[in-house]
Order: structure tokens, then sequence, then C-alpha cells
């Protein structure tokens, strides 16, 4: 039996960083942990019902109800933010844990705070990754090209200097590059089935545990309506989502199609009536409990964010993938090289394109057979009961 510990968990406000995380830090607490979880207040409520103690800190990255115009559009306009966040967090996180100093350090990847504070305070850092890990060679295949252009601005030159000199200020003899995707440890919340070229990443460092849900029965339920013979779901996430006409085409993609019922998540930022006329087996929601709904469904139309590309994995459920942002684009390709689903990208994305797509996925038995497949392999990497198991055996000698 492990001695209960005090774990000190750190994330940001944003639905896709915090959800992954939720039922491992509920286990941590069930076996008897005492569990901080350092969050902006937005989701304090969230972290609290897990049984963690919020300590809460304020933020000044763009929150989930923002418009996702405040990310801005190039890659430098993508990464300031969480520099300029860490660097006014440090001094809030410090006070809030003065005096009441973890035995360890779990942090999303987004939490750059948390591995200075695991540093400050000679303990162990575990870093719980809700999408792909970087592999052997990543950063030559990706990073560099990525950051070619920007990297040669006065810009982005600033930003690299600006980040290398926060870090040797808190003692850090890293790269930003490695201090951001090289941690000594990591806990995957993604089927490994998730990661690109995962021949190749290094599983001393990373462990895939896959999904890590719970019941979900706090966000409500959701009942597949009489005589629905198929249901689709329709959801963009929780940041991405201020796309009307995307919308429109998928209200028409499903609107003459016999027997079918879509559920069509259009978020905060798109009004109803920007829709037009929705005929009766379309139902709109601003928000929806997605796992709930997707046990049900028959069809997932996804932004392929990690979060909603293993929920689909997890339920056996096909998914055209029309992606968004960052990772998404990946995670598109990768569903569509298992054979679950169809990459479309946003430009394509017509009512004649969604419908053809989701009838050929429904009706195909082999796409049916893999899912199955790869909903069995991820019960096999253990999900939260493991994670908990590999978080506690990184936990100082306390015996």
């Amino acid at each position: 039996m492990t001695t209960p510990a005090h774990i000190a968990m750190f994330s940001i406000a944003a639905h896709g960083h915090v959800n992954p995380s939720l039922e491992v830090i509920r286990e941590l607490v069930t076996r008897g942990h005492r569990v901080t979880y350092a969050i902006p207040p937005l989701f304090a409520g969230k972290v609290a019902a897990t049984g963690a103690e919020p300590k809460l800190w304020n933020s000044t990255l763009p929150g989930p109800d923002d418009d996702p115009e405040a990310w801005g559009t190039t890659l430098l306009d993508n990464v300031e933010p969480f520099l300029d966040d860490a660097v006014q967090a440090l001094p809030q996180l410090i006070e809030a844990y003065e005096g009441d100093l973890p035995d360890l350090v779990l942090h999303d990847i987004t939490s750059y705070p948390a591995r200075v504070l695991a540093h400050r305070w000679g303990v162990p850092a575990v870093s719980l990754s809700p999408n792909l890990v970087a592999w052997d060679g990543y950063e030559k295949e990706v990073a560099e090209p990525m950051w070619e252009e920007p990297g040669k601005t006065e810009r982005g030159q600033a930003y690299h200097a600006r980040f290398r000199a926060w870090l040797e200020e808190h003692g850090i003899d890293l790269s930003p590059e490695d201090f951001g995707g090289r941690p000594a440890r990591s806990i995957v919340l993604i089927p490994r089935a998730l990661q690109p070229n995962a021949d190749r990443v290094d599983e001393s460092v990373h462990s895939f545990v896959g999904a890590c849900q719970g019941d979900r029965g706090a966000e409500g339920g959701w009942q597949r309506p009489d005589g629905a013979e198929r249901v689709a779901l329709v959801s963009l996430g929780s940041s991405f989502t201020k796309q009307p006409s995307f919308y429109r085409e998928c209200v028409e993609a499903f609107a003459g199609l016999p027997g079918w019922h879509l559920v069509l998540q259009i978020g905060r930022h798109v009004d109803p009536a920007e829709l037009g006329d929705v005929p009766d087996n379309v139902e709109v929601r601003s928000w929806v409990p997605q796992l709930a709904i997707l046990r049900q469904a028959d069809l997932f139309v996804t932004h392929a964010g990690a979060g909603g590309s293993q929920e689909g994995l997890a339920t056996a459920t096909p998914m055209i993938a029309v992606p968004q942002a960052v990772d998404q684009f990946g995670n598109a390709d990768m569903l569509q090289g298992l054979g679950v689903a169809r990459h479309v990208p946003m430009e394509e994305a017509t009512a004649q394109t969604l419908r053809a797509a989701a009838l050929t996925l429904v009706g195909d038995p082999e796409v049916a057979r893999r899912l199955r497949d790869i909903k069995a392999e991820m019960a096999r990497e253990g999900g939260t009961v493991r994670a908990a198991d590999l978080i506690e055996a990184e936990l100082p000698e306390r015996r």
C-alpha cells in the first residue's frame, strides 16, 4: 500500500486539457492521496467534484467562453500567450503553495509553471499529456520545419530569447523546445492507436494508458428519440465552434435522410437563427453531454481533437473528421489511416460530401470490425487505474 501523499496537479482553463485528467485525479483521491489542483476559477467546481482541492490562480489566456478569434491565426499568435501566461502565473502559484509543498507534481503539457515549480521544490514531475507526444525524430520532421519561417523573424527570435531567459532565471538548463516537449516522465492519456510514429516513441518515458473516462453522469443524459434508426452527432469541441456555414451544410446533409436524427452542437458563438429553417429530425444545442450521446450514436462528425477522437474510438463510433486547428489535422489523418473515419477538410465539407461519407462509413462492416478491435485494444491499455498506478510509482519513497 502506497503511503498517502500530497500530489499537485496543474492545468489551464480549457476543457480539452482539464477533462482528460479528471478521472485520474478522482482515482488518486479515492486511494487516499491529498490532491490539490491549480486551476483558474472557471473550472474550480469541476475540479472540486473529483475530491481534489482547487488552488486558484488568474489566467490571461482566452477562455472557453471567449471568441476563438482571440487566439489569432499564426504560430506565434498561438504560442506567445502561453509564455505570457506562465510568466505572470508563476508568482501566483509560488504564493498559493507557500508552506504547502507537494510530494509530486502532475501537469498538463500547457502548464509551463508546473515544471519550473517542481525544479524549484526538488520534487518529481510527471506530465499528463492529453494528446500526441514527441517521437524520435519529431524535432527534425515537425518542429524545425514549422518554426523555420517564424524563427527568422524579429518577433520569433524575441519569443525564443524571452523563453530561454525565463528558464535560466529559474535555474533550468533546457532549451524551450526540450522544456515544452521532452518531459522526464509522461503518462499519455490517449490510446497508442492515436499516436503518430508510435514505434519511435520512447516508452521508458511515455506510457500510453488510453481513455480515462468516468460515467459523466453529472453532465446529464440523453435519450435516443423514438423512431430514430440512425443518430449522428456533430461537435467541433469547445473552442473553434464559430462555424455557422458548416453547421448549415450539416443540417442539409442529414435533413433529407430517412430514419436519421442529427444532434448538432453549435457552441456559444453561433445563434441558432443563423442556421435557417431546421427540420424536425435535427436537434440544435449549444452544448451536449457528448459521451452519453456517443454511446448511442451511429456516426460522429468531429473536429478530431484528442478527447473527441478517443471518445469516438472508445464507443466504437465511425467518424467524419473535420479538423480546425493544431493537432486535429494529424489526428484526422490517424483516424482515417486506422480505417474508422474520413478526413474531410473544412473547405470540402459540403452537404453532399458529408452525406456520402456518412452513408459509406455506417454501412461498412470492415469499419465496424476495426472499431471493435481498437476498442478492445484500448481497454487493455489500462485507463484510469493504470494511470494512477504509474503516478504512484513515481512518488518518492515514503515508507
